[in-house]
């Protein structure tokens, strides 16, 4: 089964508009203009926030870019999601700290996380969030009562995880273990010591070196690593989910990965397809990559 999922419940983040290479984005109270590949098509009527955009991301010749301020913003800033908090910053790689479509499989992963913690009082579910970058992923699940081993290579992006964790700690809120490591090794680590997991997430670049200098690259390593997910889980796991923003392959060969290594041993439902997000201007969708899910 294949579907498109939208992030279409957003007040604090709209994309007011995409086209030519690059979209326009409300982050609170600024508004962002920013390179996107998927972004092909011509743009159909202008708009002033085009030309009037508070931050416009330029694209070096020698390589990254930098961003032009058409006027002072703060560094960073929050901008909520229902009952979540981020903090959201221009980065010199032109991104923001948060992927906003990826609100729908944060809803989805509450949503499971929920059921189970109000027919199971008592029993905190356990999640694993790898290349967890700045832990919207891991606050969603510990927001939802889930404990959560959130492991990235970058000592930084931990940094801000644990900002934004921080900012939506209370009473009731699962735990959260922030961990710098190589993925690959962690997870190899984790079958040898018998943890296991009742969820796992994974949102893996497609080319990339932990933190000592170990080669990622996604079409040779998804594969080995999704099977050794699978020896995480139990039979009374609730799922994996598998994002990814550029990868060269289809979002079905991921979901024949998640059957013939997941679902052959633990049965369940397999659904992928890509995850977009609706321009407010011209009501086209942004592809905003793809996903692939296995769930109980």
């Amino acid at each position: 089964m294949n579907n498109i999922l939208l992030a279409d419940e957003w007040k604090d983040y709209e994309l007011i508009d995409s086209a030519n290479g690059e979209k326009l984005e409300r982050w609170g109270q600024y508004i962002l203009r920013r390179p996107d590949g998927q972004a092909i098509w011509p743009l159909v009527q202008n708009d002033s926030n085009w030309e009037n955009a508070d931050a416009v991301y330029t694209r070096s010749t020698t390589g990254g870019g930098f961003w032009k301020f058409k006027k002072q913003i703060d560094e960073r800033w929050i901008i909520g999601y229902k009952n979540l908090k981020f903090f959201v910053e221009p980065t010199g790689f032109k991104h923001t700290g948060l992927f906003p479509e990826q609100a729908v499989n944060w809803d989805w992963m509450m949503e499971k996380i929920l059921n189970v913690n109000n027919k199971n009082s008592g029993r905190r579910m356990k999640v694993l969030n790898l290349f967890g970058y700045t832990g919207a992923a891991s606050v969603a699940c510990s927001v939802a009562g889930a404990d959560v081993v959130h492991v990235d290579a970058s000592k930084g992006m931990n940094m801000w995880a644990k900002e934004n964790y921080d900012l939506n700690y209370k009473n009731g809120v699962g735990e959260v273990r922030f961990i710098t490591d190589d993925v690959k090794k962690f997870v190899q680590r984790e079958i040898r010591r018998g943890n296991k997991y009742d969820g796992i997430i994974m949102d893996p670049p497609v080319y990339g070196r932990g933190p000592k200098g170990e080669l990622w690259e996604i079409e040779k390593e998804i594969g080995p690593l999704i099977q050794n997910c699978s020896e995480l889980l139990t039979d009374k796991s609730l799922f994996l989910i598998v994002n990814s923003y550029t990868a060269s392959f289809s979002h079905i060969a991921l979901a024949n990965v998640l059957n013939n290594v997941v679902y052959q041993q633990y049965r369940g439902n397999i659904v992928s397809g890509e995850i977009g997000i609706k321009a407010r201007k011209s009501g086209v969708i942004l592809p905003c990559g793809l996903y692939g899910k296995w769930y109980s």
